[in-house]
């Protein structure tokens, strides 16, 4: 949520916002400030109201007591209509508050300065590339083929069973799943400082708006209606309200968190090798990191956050690059956001697998996550970032493609070789 003082002087930045991230119509804007100046209007009329109702409660007892009875009830019945309008007016003011918060939750976060104006991927920053993409003396094989004639994912049971989207993973592949969950968290822990937390898989509405993704994303979550609760998307959900409605004190700062949790995204229908196999999925497993920040240390954090997701990439050997999104591929809660993507040898593409974002204050104001410094009163807002590290079907994909034999086994990084108790997928 942006800093409704700040829309007020500076409408033409809330509406640059939705414009450049193709969130919403820019028209939002004035309806706010529109109902914001009537919610104004309406506080001022009912402190007027109470200041007289008040006053004339004072000059009842006055009358009263000094025997001017037919005074007294003149006012009592002015009274009468006093408390009447007081009412009228709070009704008023309550829907026209509720209208603004409303409208408050549609205004998408402002870009970063340093993020590129653009409508679409295509306008995304490379900035960096490492490692060395395989080569090979035959033909790579696509990893949907690989994890068939390995029987290590089974997508047609999985679609039997809970529809597509769902896959079984089995024996080696239930075993390369947990290695990498297991790899990702002993490394943010060991490495990165953070601390693990396991996370409830659903959360209420109230959540889920904290973050940004109600009402920006319903569409893509899926609901609970019974218990009015929905399945988490991502981790970042549960994570980042585990400190929602507190104070911490400015030395705890950073608060760094990594998860891990199945996910869960209602994607929308289409077709294609690019989505095939394990590059989109309904259900995937992921570990993602929340840090907790300092205001004016947040970008410092994003680009240490970022260097954390690349760590395990590297670790496991994979050829990666970074991306800086620009304005119109971004999340609607975003200020900064990095992808990480790595090589995929047999669709000879990149995979994206790990996006990492700086909310600034825009989740904190949701969340009324706050700070208080040293020695002061006043509280303010944290700064939360997140990111993945990292998605495990795309990082699997990758595995199985780069890491192939002419005779479709699978050499395991030697990274995940203790996890897995072996070097061979066969």
């Amino acid at each position: 949520m942006l800093d409704l003082n700040a829309v007020r002087e500076h409408p033409d930045i809330a509406k640059s916002a939705i414009r450049d991230k193709g969130h919403g119509d820019m028209k939002i804007v004035d309806d706010l400030l529109e109902a914001d100046a009537r919610r104004r209007e309406e506080l001022s009329a009912l402190q007027k109201l109470q200041a007289r109702s008040n006053e004339v409660s004072r000059e009842i007892g006055t009358h009263m007591r000094d025997g001017r009875k037919e005074e007294a009830q003149r006012l009592i019945a002015e009274t009468a209509e006093l408390k009447k309008q007081v009412q009228e007016l709070e009704e008023s003011s309550r829907a026209t508050e509720a209208l603004v918060e409303s409208l408050m939750l549609e205004l998408p976060n402002v870009p970063h300065a340093s993020v590129p104006r653009g409508t679409s991927a295509d306008e995304n920053q490379v900035l960096s590339e490492q490692g060395v993409k395989p080569t090979f003396d035959f033909k790579p094989r696509m990893h949907w083929d690989l994890a068939a004639a390995l029987e290590i994912v089974d997508f047609e049971r999985g679609s039997k069973v809970a529809g597509a989207g769902f896959p079984f993973y089995v024996g080696a592949g239930a075993r390369l799943q947990r290695a990498l969950v297991s790899f990702f968290l002993d490394l943010a822990v060991s490495e990165g400082g953070y601390r693990e937390i396991q996370p409830p898989l659903v959360v209420n509405a109230a959540s889920a708006t904290g973050t940004g993704q109600l009402p920006d994303k319903e569409d893509m979550m899926y609901e609970i209606v019974r218990d009015e609760l929905y399945l988490i998307p991502t981790s970042e959900i549960p994570v980042t309200n585990f400190l929602r409605d507190e104070i911490v004190a400015e030395a705890d700062l950073p608060i760094k968190f990594c998860a891990y949790s199945a996910c869960f995204r209602r994607e929308a229908g289409s077709y294609g090798k690019h989505v095939r196999g394990l590059n989109r999925l309904h259900q995937f497993d992921k570990v993602e990191l929340v840090q907790f920040t300092h205001p004016d240390r947040s970008y410092d954090a994003l680009e240490a956050m970022t260097s954390d997701a690349e760590r395990a990439i590297e670790r496991l050997g994979l050829p990666f690059r970074r991306l800086l999104m620009c304005t119109g591929d971004m999340g609607f809660s975003q200020a900064k956001k990095y992808d990480l993507e790595i090589w995929s040898a047999g669709q000879e593409r990149w995979l994206e697998v790990s996006s990492i974002s700086n909310l600034e204050a825009f989740q904190a104001r949701r969340t009324r996550t706050r700070y208080r410094p040293a020695g002061e009163k006043k509280v303010d807002f944290v700064h939360t970032l997140n990111g993945s590290a990292l998605a495990l079907p795309r990082t699997v994909a990758a595995i199985l493609e780069n890491n192939q034999r002419s005779d479709g086994t699978i050499d395991v990084p030697p990274v995940l070789q203790p996890y897995f108790g072996g070097s061979l997928i066969d």
